[in-house]
């Protein structure tokens, strides 16, 4: 069984509440990620993805270096354990529509699971 944490990736991108959807979007070109997640202190409140840019930035011809990451952040974060199965993931996404999940070990998030992510060959040995 394939499990999450042989595919998440454990390089945690985010960006505080009080950021701009500008911001979301140079970190995610310049760090070449897909989402980064929205931080209230110490605590994951939303996770903005390059759709959620797209969707709710552009295509709504806002500004986005007056768009408060809040406002176009999905919330809650969706987790998942990094022990489930690939399966689970998959299943939770489509159950969610989302697709990204935190992946959480003893409820601390600890990686991130895209749709892309899945997508990716594992080689035999780490099965």
């Amino acid at each position: 069984m394939l499990r999450i944490e042989q595919l998440m990736k454990r390089n945690l991108v985010s960006v505080r509440n009080d950021e701009t959807a500008f911001r979301a979007s140079l970190l995610m070109r310049v760090l070449n990620v897909g989402s980064v997640f929205v931080k209230d202190q110490d605590t994951f409140i939303g996770i903005v993805t390059e759709s959620d840019i797209v969707k709710k930035v552009v295509s709504m011809n806002r500004i986005p270096e007056q768009t408060p990451v809040t406002q176009v952040m999905s919330a809650p974060v969706i987790g998942i354990n990094q022990e489930r199965s690939v399966f689970e993931a998959a299943d939770m996404m489509q159950q969610h529509g989302t697709r990204h999940l935190a992946v959480t070990q003893e409820n601390e998030i600890v990686g991130i699971l895209s749709v892309r992510d899945m997508l990716h060959p594992v080689a035999v040995d780490d099965l």
